[in-house]
């Protein structure tokens, strides 16, 4: 007599594999977390930006006196004495003006303008901007409070009195709601 053992039958494979749902799910995690991370990345960008926005509003010194303001006016044209024109502007309106020349500092100046100052200058810079919005900022080791304007080839003409005024009125208001 033989015995015989039998094996219990085997199963066939049901055909599904467990690899393919994985990746899936894999994939649709990865998605979700990078969809939060743009979220998240988004609002701490607004966040950023209404800190920045406040943080220039206050900056800004609408009581500044122009008398109290010390410029020097560069021409960073090939347009010649538009510096001399715009130091009139600025004189015409209270500004001390201490110099008028050519910019040879060697520095590029495209658009407007560039407003050059050291850190005590900083709110002088920032109501000078109200002249010349859109004027880039270059930050310089300087130990006095004097402004650098420095008119660039886009430059047309100063802000009239009305537009500063504007400016500083929504500058209180942007103060006033942060």
């Amino acid at each position: 007599m033989t015995l015989r053992t039998e094996r219990p039958p085997v199963r066939p494979r049901s055909g599904r594999r467990p690899l393919p749902p994985l990746i899936f799910l894999l994939v649709l995690a990865v998605a979700a977390v990078a969809v939060w991370w743009y979220v998240i990345g988004q609002d701490n960008q607004h966040v950023q930006q209404q800190q920045a926005a406040c943080s220039t509003a206050q900056a800004a010194a609408p009581s500044l006196d122009p008398a109290a303001v010390n410029l020097r006016v560069f021409n960073a044209t090939t347009t010649p004495g538009l510096a001399q024109t715009v130091a009139a502007s600025l004189k015409e309106r209270g500004f001390v003006v201490d110099e008028v020349a050519n910019d040879t500092s060697g520095r590029e100046v495209t658009g407007i303008g560039e407003l050059r100052h050291g850190p005590r200058g900083a709110s002088a810079a920032e109501y000078m901007r109200l002249l010349l919005p859109g004027a880039g900022d270059y930050l310089d080791t300087r130990a006095t409070e004097q402004v650098d304007v420095v008119v660039g080839p886009d430059f047309s003409t100063l802000a009239t009195p009305e537009e500063v005024a504007a400016a500083l009125g929504s500058v209180a208001n942007a103060a006033a709601a942060c």
